[in-house]
């Protein structure tokens, strides 16, 4: 019977780092697939996180202006309506997402949108101390999905994300790539 749960436990461990290894070996050849369909960017996103990120967003989409703008999260309706109109960006061209609760579903709310929507390549919006963490998340849940980025940041005075946040979400965004499940509804505070 030991013998027998041994095995077992051999299974599992092994079928979970081959599940891993598998995952981590398509999302290059998806990201190399989407940079030659896609070198150019088709849409920007800007993760939420104050209106600075928005302002910033406005000021880009105009030098980008056949380009939709995905604000995922951010300052409300109201406010975030607001500052593109001031920045003259017609609101045909924005979309704002309030699905996300944080930076890990900012991500998988909005892939099957930009999928449905033929997008490959986004601009990928956010600020500088959030961006290790952001782009981290996008390799893996939108490479996985052959949606690349170009990242831009907005300079930000706040200290780099720690490092075992970066590693809780890359685990997060691993377990939605095998199981479409982010963790988030059992943490409120993550």
């Amino acid at each position: 019977m030991k013998r027998l749960h041994r095995q077992l436990k051999k299974y599992s461990l092994l079928t979970l780092v081959s599940i891993i290894l598998a995952v981590w070996s398509f999302i290059p050849i998806q990201i190399a697939i989407a940079f030659y369909q896609a070198p150019q960017p088709q849409a920007i996103l800007t993760l939420g996180g104050g209106p600075e990120r928005e302002e910033f967003t406005a000021q880009f989409a105009r030098q980008h202006p056949t380009l939709d703008i995905w604000v995922s999260s951010g300052a409300s309706a109201d406010h975030a309506r607001t500052i593109f109109y001031n920045a003259d960006i017609p609101y045909s061209r924005l979309h704002l997402d309030y699905r996300a609760v944080d930076t890990v579903t900012n991500f998988t709310s909005l892939v099957s949108d930009l999928k449905q929507r033929h997008i490959q390549h986004i601009y990928l919006i956010t600020s500088a101390f959030h961006m290790p963490r952001a782009k981290t998340i996008a390799i893996i849940v939108l490479g996985s999905q052959g949606i690349i980025f170009t990242a831009v940041s907005i300079p930000s005075q706040q200290p780099r994300e720690s490092i075992p946040r970066i590693l809780r979400d890359i685990g997060r965004a691993l377990i939605w790539v095998i199981s479409g499940r982010t963790g988030a509804s059992l943490n409120p505070n993550l």
